[in-house]
């Protein structure tokens, strides 16, 4: 999984945070609407059951028969509304029609007793809608008759009241459900600070920065982290200065006997005339100038590694000072070594890494490019800082050997002399002063590397 495909602490706090939220908002929201929406039911009832009422007292019994002083305009008023329209019936016996709207469905069940009105639900039109029914007595005593009033009502309004309610809880609450969103991303922004703190310290690192890490105002489980992190970081500097150590005392321990047997090989070779003792003895000689650049290389690889001391210096000047030292080795050599850029750049750098640094550019041009060849070493400002380069105008790399230079111990050519340190030095030297090394090839031909140094 790649860093940005893992799920976010932050991420994670707030979905298990403001989820549950929300699922208890729409909770609450449905809950609040059928609340809503049984109250806006009762009062519906309330008011159906008032209306059966009045208009049961008046339909009056007139001896056998019935009168019913309803007035045309009450009638109006009560189906002026197609949405919200109130229907009555009045049937005598049940079911039969005398009066009103004959579409009335008639209720499943009898009302449980005359005079008690009996609430119902029933559709007309496809529409729902609310039905009460009341049945009462009229007639002789010996002949006895009921009479069944029925009043039907929308629920158009019960719908509207029920929205109305909700709209009324609901927006508080959202309103209050933002704030407490608002308020929970702002604890967890605060919370997570100590470790965005801690992020931003281990990123802002060197590789080689290996001093611990201070927390003294985060949590307790920041802190333990933190206690954790320090006492890795003390393991590594230990192990880093043990090595360093080793490698320090190995290369001291090897470079002396190295130059003796050198300068015995070279008595040697003056001393003898034998051909065959002579070739052998200039392999020999071959071999211990290798190993003992080798060692070099190694102290001075050791020596980069550790912390850079930056200092105010000239670095044009500097260059200039490595060039005119090379000069001679060149010449020897049959190649023009040159210096162009600026008089004078002043720059933060550790001078003796960064000579250490030319002059393995200047040795891996002079070894791997033929007799004749020109080699330029550069200095000129850039856009952070300053820019420090080698050029030469020999064979060049492929553009598979470019992507190798800088490793260690990886070398272009069989070439005696050379170790596949030196460009991994260089490379060193250009992280400790906040840069880069690059190559890359010149037209028609050459090489071209290039230190930015911050």
């Amino acid at each position: 999984m790649t860093p940005s495909a893992r799920p976010s602490l932050r991420r994670q706090l707030l979905l298990w945070l403001l989820l549950p939220q929300l699922v208890l908002w729409a909770g609450g929201g449905l809950l609040a609407y059928r609340f809503a929406l049984s109250y806006a039911e009762k009062g519906i009832d309330q008011s159906l059951t008032q209306s059966v009422r009045s208009l049961a007292r008046q339909v009056k019994p007139v001896g056998s028969g019935l009168l019913v002083d309803f007035p045309r305009a009450a009638q109006d008023v009560l189906e002026a509304d197609p949405d919200d329209r109130v229907s009555y019936m009045v049937s005598s016996p049940p079911g039969q029609f005398l009066l009103g709207n004959q579409r009335l469905p008639q209720p499943d069940t009898l009302p449980a007793a005359q005079g008690d009105p009996l609430l119902y639900t029933a559709t007309i039109d496809g529409k729902p809608m609310r039905f009460v029914a009341m049945d009462v007595s009229y007639g002789e005593t010996d002949a006895p008759q009921t009479l069944r009033v029925q009043v039907a009502k929308g629920l158009a309004v019960q719908q509207r009241i029920a929205g109305e309610l909700v709209a009324d809880m609901l927006a508080p609450l959202l309103a209050l459900g933002v704030l407490l969103s608002l308020a929970v991303y702002g604890g967890i922004q605060r919370g997570l600070t100590p470790l965005t703190r801690l992020t931003a310290q281990l990123e802002n690192r060197s590789v080689n920065a290996l001093s611990p890490i201070g927390a003294t105002q985060a949590p307790g489980e920041v802190h333990a982290l933190v206690q954790a992190i320090n006492g890795l970081l003390g393991e590594v500097a230990r192990s880093v200065q043990q090595e360093k150590r080793f490698l320090n005392d190995a290369a001291h321990q090897l470079r002396t006997p190295l130059a003796g047997l050198i300068s015995q090989v070279e008595l040697a070779q003056r001393q003898t005339s034998d051909p065959a003792l002579a070739q052998r003895l200039a392999k020999v000689h071959t071999g211990a100038e290798r190993s003992a650049h080798l060692v070099h290389q190694l102290l001075t690889l050791a020596r980069t590694e550790s912390q850079v001391r930056r200092e105010p210096l000239d670095l044009a000047a500097l260059a200039r000072d490595v060039a005119r030292e090379w000069t001679p080795r060149a010449l020897a050599a049959g190649m023009d070594l040159g210096y162009e850029g600026d008089e004078h750049l002043h720059i933060q750098g550790d001078a003796l890494q960064l000579r250490e640094a030319m002059s393995n550019l200047i040795d891996n041009a002079l070894r791997y490019t033929p007799r004749g060849s020109s080699i330029t070493l550069r200095v000129h400002p850039g856009p952070d800082g300053a820019r420090l380069a080698v050029e030469d105008n020999g064979p060049g790399l492929s553009a598979d050997d470019l992507n190798h230079v800088f490793q260690r111990f990886w070398r272009a050519s069989e070439r005696p002399g050379g170790c596949g340190l030196g460009l991994a030095i260089v490379q060193e030297i250009a992280h400790r002063h906040g840069g880069e090394a690059t190559v890359q090839s010149l037209q028609p031909q050459g090489l071209r590397i290039e230190l930015r140094l911050v």
